[in-house]
């Protein structure tokens, strides 16, 4: 499935959805708001679903005196790969993760967090960079984005119907108790919608993929199979909390919770999987995962 197809396919069924939710709501009235809704989000999450990302982790424009490894080492790969220099962000969060967004080349940005500045070597930070340009070369970040609103919007309208179905009981105490099990019901039913929607757009395939173009642009898998094999390590040793709708955009995945529901927002293959297919063994040091 194409990316262009899969963009197109998210935003149909995000229209859909809030078509579909102004209906239930507001009847023949809310159907007219919930499509001129998702005409604005539609606008909205094509041109501004990385801002939304980036907003989401705190980061910041970064310049090249700030971070001149970040800059030297994009700037090599981009020259490699035929590509527009992408925008540059520093996330503050020890843990150390990366990610790329933006809606096409040309509008691309790569963040780093400050974790990463200082667990990585020069040539295992070269790997990360040329990992998150093979997403960009790929062309899956704007429907990595896309996703991600996407699964939030569906998130904010469950929420919403709690809480109508909480304030619209009126039917006294056993009519809310009634209301607010049957919206955790919906809930419940909602997530794992979200969930799949994120996991049908976002194949694993992906990171395979991304770390296959970064192997080969810096020429030396060994350095990216050490870089993942450090992030699985310390990422879970300073976790970054990360929203289950917008965790598949790292290249290692963040800490979502304890199980449940946010199990199933996982989008990431095995750290083992992906080293195994760099170097032909599940860890850097050949021992046994």
């Amino acid at each position: 499935m194409g990316n262009t197809f899969k963009t197109t396919l998210l935003l149909t069924l995000l229209t859909l959805l809030l078509v579909a939710a102004g209906g239930r709501i507001a009847g023949e009235g809310g159907l007219i708001l919930g499509f001129t809704i998702a005409v604005a989000m539609n606008f909205f999450t094509y041109f501004y679903s990385d801002k939304l990302a980036l907003r989401m982790y705190r980061a910041q424009p970064a310049t090249r005196e700030e971070l001149p490894r970040v800059y030297q080492v994009v700037e090599q790969m981009t020259q490699r790969l035929g590509l527009p220099m992408p925008k540059i962000y520093v996330i503050p969060s020890p843990s150390p993760n990366a990610f790329a967004t933006g809606r096409n080349p040309k509008h691309a940005s790569v963040a780093v967090t400050q974790g990463i500045l200082q667990l990585l070597t020069d040539e295992e930070l070269a790997g990360v960079l040329a990992h998150e340009l093979g997403h960009v070369q790929n062309r899956d970040i704007l429907t990595s984005s896309i996703a991600a609103t996407l699964a939030g919007a569906i998130t904010m309208i469950a929420r919403m119907g709690y809480w109508a179905a909480l304030f619209g009981g009126f039917g006294g105490r056993n009519g809310r108790d009634r209301n607010s099990g049957l919206s955790g019901l919906f809930m419940l039913i909602v997530a794992p919608i979200a969930a799949m929607l994120i996991q049908l757009a976002v194949s694993r395939s992906r990171e395979y993929e991304a770390d296959a173009t970064g192997a080969r642009t810096t020429g030396n898998p060994y350095a990216l199979a050490s870089a993942l094999e450090k992030l699985e390590t310390y990422s879970k040793r300073l976790p970054m909390t990360a929203s289950p709708a917008s965790a598949h955009l790292f290249i290692i995945a963040p800490l979502l919770g304890s199980g449940g529901i946010a199990n199933l927002f996982s989008t990431h293959p095995p750290t083992a999987k992906r080293i195994e297919r760099l170097i032909g063994r599940a860890s850097v040091s050949g021992a046994a995962e």
